[in-house]
């Protein structure tokens, strides 16, 4: 059998059969090209240049989707035409299955969602087999997990970019959804105060910490939980370059005193057990968020959780559904900011295209 059968019967393809054009026989076959790829495991593994142009496309790609459903033109719908992304979930999801499977399928790819809570990695197969596997039929992988570690073993053995959907260690993705609503509302990613409440001891701390150490604001934060030595380790190297600073208060009047951004996350993360959750509600109330400790703030602040949210908990339902509240935009970025994610990992040199799309807003606030 001829070694490019495919060549040989143009009707096989409805490119050469269309257009009449003969495929060039070669005498070998080409070698697999050697793939380098770049894996987001947490908020450390992006630069502060990579993340601006990430907010400057991903504004672009909002901006593009605004006027789709009028003119039926996406200027991005082509962007990942025949790519695939398979999204792992080990843990629940809403906002994290359906922003990548729609995300994909605006960007002309495709998102293949697979459940490894019945099928866990490594134990039928190991992680390294895989890993090969899934690096020669997709472009990219998102996990959303329990562990560090698979996501970590995944990444170690995959030749094509790994995300971290969510483990116990870091949460990037919506990081940058909540830089891209910090942008939109405050016109800079830098510069600023947040003040987080609430659980310290979790992946949203941790990524927190990291993105505010990167990008150079200050993160204040109030709350119950012991943070790992080596999250305090990572940032302390993230802020020599972004000047950004993390602080622990005692109580949350401390800690929102004149700040731009006040974030909240679930006190009840998933796997936590019914009969702790009396138990961790009167541990975290002295740190939920009301009317007053909002008016303890800067006057514009913007009020985020990353959701879901609980009324009555980490927040009373005046705050979440009051005019300073922003956490449904937040949710609607998880999608534009991935979007412009995806690109940049899984077709870098297309990005590279990309980020002439403009530049940041203008700031509002000094």
């Amino acid at each position: 059998m001829s070694n490019d059968w495919l060549g040989m019967h143009d009707n096989a393809t409805a490119f050469l059969y269309t257009r009449g054009i003969k495929r060039q026989l070669s005498e070998a076959p080409m070698p697999f090209p050697k793939r380098s790829c770049k894996h987001l495991l947490t908020m450390g593994d992006l630069s502060k240049p990579e993340v601006i142009d990430i907010m400057r496309v991903a504004l672009a790609m909002k901006a593009s989707r605004k006027i789709f459903t009028e003119t039926g033109y996406d200027r991005f719908s082509d962007t990942l035409k025949g790519y695939s992304l398979l999204t792992l979930f080990e843990k629940p999801s809403l906002r994290t299955r359906i922003s990548l499977e729609v995300g994909m399928h605006q960007l002309g790819g495709q998102a293949i969602f697979y459940s490894i809570g019945d099928s866990p990695l490594g134990i039928k197969e190991s992680i390294e087999d895989t890993g090969k596997v899934l690096s020669r039929m997709c472009q990219g992988i998102t996990a959303r997990v329990n562990s560090r570690k698979s996501v970590r073993n995944l990444a170690s053995v995959s030749t094509i970019p790994v995300i971290n959907a969510l483990d116990d260690y870091g949460h990037p993705m919506q990081m940058l959804a909540d830089l891209l609503t910090i942008v939109e509302k405050k016109g800079t990613c830098e510069g600023f105060k947040m003040a987080y409440f609430g659980d310290l001891e979790n992946n949203v701390t941790y990524d927190l910490m990291r993105t505010a150490c990167l990008m150079g604001y200050q993160l204040n934060l109030a709350g119950v939980g012991d943070i790992e030595e080596e999250v305090w380790n990572e940032c302390k190297a993230l802020s020599v370059e972004g000047k950004g600073k993390v602080e622990i208060f005692k109580t949350a009047q401390e800690a929102v005193k004149g700040v731009d951004v006040i974030y909240c996350d679930s006190w009840m993360s998933y796997g936590i057990a019914k009969d702790e959750e009396d138990l961790r509600k009167k541990m975290f109330m002295p740190f939920q968020v009301d009317a007053k400790l909002l008016a303890l703030a800067a006057k514009d602040c913007i009020f985020m959780n990353c959701l879901p949210a609980a009324r009555g908990s980490e927040q009373t339902a005046e705050v979440i559904d009051g005019p300073q509240s922003v956490v449904f935009d937040q949710a609607e970025n998880r999608l534009h900011a991935q979007k412009a994610l995806l690109v940049h990992l899984l077709a870098p040199r297309r990005f590279a295209q990309l980020v002439s799309v403009g530049d940041l807003p203008e700031q509002t606030k000094k």
